[in-house]
């Protein structure tokens, strides 16, 4: 028998505001969940976004990511970041939400 079951992708979204951008999300959510995993224990999933966002901080560049989503926020634009794994390095998109 063949198992055709495929791995679920842990997805992050991360939303900057102008006095927040995605690097600063990005260590607060980081920073909620190490707290959650000492309330609860080891948790796969919490542990697998914490992962992702040890890789995101670790590598991304938060120079270029501000400059590309502040642009947008000062015309009043709401941003997304949604950060996930791809053969175990982070990946990221952007969106503008109206």
């Amino acid at each position: 028998m063949i198992n055709n079951r495929q791995e679920k992708t842990t997805y992050i979204e991360l939303e900057p505001e102008l006095d927040a951008c995605v690097e600063t999300q990005a260590k607060r959510r980081y920073n909620q969940i190490v707290r959650e995993l000492l309330k609860k224990g080891e948790e796969r999933e919490l542990a697998e976004r914490l992962e992702i966002l040890r890789l995101f901080l670790e590598s991304a560049d938060f120079n270029k990511l501000r400059s590309e989503s502040e642009k947008h926020l000062i015309e009043g634009e709401k941003v997304k970041f949604i950060v996930h794994l791809e053969e175990g390095k982070p990946k990221h998109e952007m969106q503008i939400m109206e």
